[in-house]
């Protein structure tokens, strides 16, 4: 007999895969900016790499986190 577990409210639902497509709000919060400016940044071509899956556009949690990276400052002077 199988048993089953019923979720709580507002409990965090556990995937059975890990999410590394998300979406333009989710990768605004990965990112701590708002999504006006991520879509600002990929109109412009200067945000992180995207992808078209049908009409949605979604990002790849590692493509976030390495362009990220690769914009380390050590001053606010511009580059």
């Amino acid at each position: 007999m199988r048993t089953v577990r019923l979720i709580q409210r507002n409990e965090p639902i556990q995937a059975s895969y890990p999410a590394d497509f998300l979406t333009i709000a989710e990768a605004a919060d990965l990112l701590r900016v708002h999504r006006r400016t991520l879509d600002n940044m990929r109109w412009k071509g200067t945000g992180p790499t995207f992808r078209r899956h049908g009409g949605r556009i979604v990002y790849q949690r590692d493509e976030l986190l390495a362009w990220s990276a690769g914009r380390k400052a050590k001053n606010t002077r511009p580059r």
